[in-house]
């Protein structure tokens, strides 16, 4: 169970870590050092770690994985997951068993587990 949490929390902060890399891309290109000030030297770790997440998301899950991670972690919505069990058109075992799957696998990726 702890790893499931820790895999959840790490998609949580997904979205964060790709809103960085992109913001620090075009920091780059614009030849802008420093914009933002920083509270720690993490670039490195940051970037590594969003480029092996976004790898293990398109890589090693299938469609309804990817469905399922895509609306209930890295949406800005907030859905419940009776909400996406109807739009994907799963019953409540299925769709618990591929989202049971899809954080195994990404765990899995990751180095996690």
């Amino acid at each position: 169970m702890k790893r499931k949490c820790e895999t959840q929390s790490e998609l949580k902060t997904y979205r964060s870590l790709k809103i960085q890399a992109e913001n620090r891309r075009e920091q780059k290109e614009k030849g802008v050092i420093g914009l933002f000030p920083q509270l720690r030297k993490s670039t490195k770790y940051n970037e590594l770690k969003f480029k092996q997440m976004d790898r293990a998301l398109k890589h090693c899950l299938d469609q309804d994985e990817y469905s399922i991670i895509e609306k209930k972690y890295l949406s800005q919505e907030k859905i419940k997951d009776l909400e996406i069990m109807i739009e994907l058109g799963l019953k409540r075992d299925k769709f618990y068993q591929v989202k049971r799957q899809a954080i195994y696998n990404i765990a899995t990726a990751l180095g996690i587990i």
